[in-house]
């Protein structure tokens, strides 16, 4: 035995697993998955990691190849044959293949049926007849819709804003169903606004912290989708890492269920954007756009469900993790 622990940011979880665990990381070459694969390999445990490709980037996972313990499979989630080949031998799935953004999801509603839905519920049967001791998957904020409370709390859900957000709350609800009639043990990770290195800054789909950047390192002016006003929860990489290794050995109470994967902050989206101008050295006005449809104005997560039950307990503030991302972009954009 030894002990699941990152040495990403220095900290120790204090999680056991078997030596000889393997696990498989959908979406393996994506922003989360890639960060996921190169913490597990850290620790010295096996990784399988399955990815189409279609989001995700090969040089994402460029620096895997040659590693004894690492296993790349080109594979789409659609496919249940290919969903049931990844799963072969594997103790836990860390199942973050999915396409996300809210206004493509509402350009592609069929798409993102048949992929975020289908090819989910495909990877949790392919866990289920393969024995697969945990399914962690990633879910979304935006399952909390127009519900205008704050902070969110599970189980205190509003009326669903867009395609995507329904593909998210749908696999939820599979889960449950899963957990319950196979007894295959599943965690929902509602993620708010990750962020952080190798996330993609390109594209009109990209999010918002390393378009900004990149932009303004370019000396483009960037524009803010709306009146700037609207917060977030951004949540630095790190925490997410941590959420996805202790779900995988939560106690038996904890499966079925769903956790808010956030820091508990909020921080309005005007003083990101002049605090991302301060910190490059540069004097660039935004434009300000038209509001984004299925966007929600304002997030922020209560976490003290996944404190309780998963042992969840954040230490990288958006303070630090910003200054982290920041130069992690200087140095590889």
């Amino acid at each position: 035995m030894r002990k699941l622990a990152t040495a990403i940011g220095g900290y120790n979880y204090g999680l056991q697993a078997s030596y000889f665990s393997l696990f498989l990381v959908t979406g393996g070459a994506g922003f989360i998955g890639s960060n996921l694969c190169e913490a597990i390999l850290g620790m010295g445990y096996r990784v399988r990691c399955l990815d189409d490709l279609s989001t995700g980037k090969q040089a994402n996972v460029d620096m895997f190849w040659g590693c004894p313990k690492y296993e790349f499979i080109k594979g789409d989630i659609k496919n249940l044959d290919t969903c049931m080949k990844a799963c072969e031998g594997v103790d836990y799935v860390l199942n973050q293949a999915a396409w996300g953004s809210v206004p493509r999801s509402i350009e592609m509603p069929l798409f993102y049926c048949v992929n975020n839905i289908q090819g989910t519920l495909n990877m949790m049967e392919a866990a289920r007849q393969n024995g697969v001791k945990k399914f962690v998957y990633a879910s979304s904020s935006s399952v909390y819709g127009d519900e205008p409370n704050l902070p969110k709390i599970e189980g205190r859900e509003g009326n669903l804003l867009s395609p995507y957000a329904l593909t998210k709350r749908c696999d939820e609800e599979w889960a449950k169903q899963y957990n319950r009639h196979y007894g295959l043990p599943t965690i929902g990770m509602r993620y708010f606004n990750v962020f952080g290195r190798r996330q993609d800054p390109n594209g009109a789909y990209a999010a918002v912290i390393p378009k900004f950047i990149k932009q303004l390192l370019n000396g483009e002016r960037p524009t803010i989708n709306g009146d700037g006003q609207q917060s977030r929860d951004f949540t630095y990489i790190e925490n997410v890492i941590e959420a996805n290794l202790k779900a995988c050995l939560a106690p038996a109470e904890a499966d079925g269920q769903v956790y808010n994967i956030a820091y508990g902050g909020r921080e309005y989206l005007n003083d990101i954007y002049f605090g991302l101008t301060k910190a490059l050295g540069v004097d660039i006005q935004p434009i300000y756009g038209s509001d984004r449809k299925g966007d929600i104005k304002h997030s922020n997560a209560d976490i003290s469900k996944a404190r309780r039950l998963l042992g969840y307990d954040p230490k990288w503030s958006f303070q630090r993790g910003i200054v982290a991302a920041i130069e992690w972009y200087k140095e590889n954009l």
